[in-house]
């Protein structure tokens, strides 16, 4: 018995391809190479300018905010909320700042308070006016220029760094005892994201 072999179709009818002529393949071969880089080019572009806008936005906002300075009135519930800035009532003379960077958050707050005020907010940081150091600037320079506060008028001067644990934020104190009844507290709260 012999194996059958498969065998080649017949051709067909159909009459072939004519010979393409060069000029028109060179035009096909440019206009597949044409869309390969649009299809690839425009995307990857995009991206790319997408990806600096976004790098470069941040700088931007902090540089536009920072010119600012601070803001009168009382930071939103969700930023003391986050921040761990328990402003007490009754306080007045209220203005805060808050920057955000990919590396670290700061709020910036200011508050005048009374003595009873001023107690309630140590005890909601576990502190109490014993903790307050006397001629502890506790608010380093560059948070000074940032804020535009000048701490060399009348004092005393006291304050504390309360060191907390990630994300909790950490937060740098300084108070204004020059009116005893009325003192006036400084804080930045820092958290890292």
């Amino acid at each position: 018995m012999t194996a059958s072999l498969p065998r080649q179709a017949e051709p067909s009818d159909t009459p072939e391809r004519p010979v393409e002529s060069p000029g028109r393949k060179a035009r096909r071969r440019s206009l597949t190479l044409l869309i390969i880089v649009l299809l690839i080019g425009v995307p990857a572009g995009y991206l790319m300018i997408s990806a600096a806008q976004s790098r470069d936005s941040g700088k931007d906002k902090e540089a536009k905010y920072s010119s600012t300075g601070l803001a009168a009135g009382w930071p939103s519930k969700v930023q003391r909320r986050l921040y761990q800035v328990n402003v007490p009532h009754p306080a007045d003379q209220l203005a805060y700042y808050e920057t955000n960077n990919w590396k670290t958050s700061r709020l910036y707050v200011q508050f005048r308070t009374t003595v009873a005020g001023l107690d309630s907010y140590l005890q909601a940081l576990g502190m109490e006016r014993a903790d307050l150091k006397p001629d502890d600037l506790a608010i380093g320079d560059r948070d000074q220029k940032i804020t535009g506060w000048d701490f060399t008028g009348p004092g005393p001067w006291s304050g504390f760094t309360l060191k907390q644990k990630n994300p909790a934020p950490s937060q740098d104190v300084i108070v204004n005892m020059s009116d005893p009844t009325f003192p006036m507290v400084y804080v930045v709260s820092r958290t890292v994201p």
